[in-house]
């Protein structure tokens, strides 16, 4: 049974995408969330993933998310926060909306 994932492209109006991302990452939809990475045009950006809206991320999602770092940013949410600092996931791409 594959886990409530909601994934939406946009762009902001100076050209940078965004992909928003609600429910849960996990193995049973990491696969989705990774051809969305990898299928988002970014035209010379960073992709900006709005994980702002995810309530719970495992090591499946993880995953998709470091092998797309180079490319992408993240906004997350402080249930968030602890995940993608021990993971170590914050020291290879930009993470914004965490707080200090």
């Amino acid at each position: 049974m594959t886990t409530p994932l909601t994934m939406v492209p946009s762009r902001r109006p100076d050209g940078t995408p965004v992909l928003t991302v609600s429910g849960e990452i996990d193995m049973s939809n990491a696969g989705e969330l990774d051809a969305a990475l990898s299928g988002a045009s970014v035209d010379g950006h960073a992709l900006l993933v709005d994980l702002s809206e995810v309530e719970y991320l495992d090591s499946a999602g993880l995953t998709v998310l470091f092998a797309h770092a180079p490319r992408i940013e993240l906004v997350a949410n402080d249930l968030l926060a602890p995940v993608l600092t021990i993971s170590g996931l914050v020291q290879v791409t930009t993470v914004h909306g965490m707080e200090s």
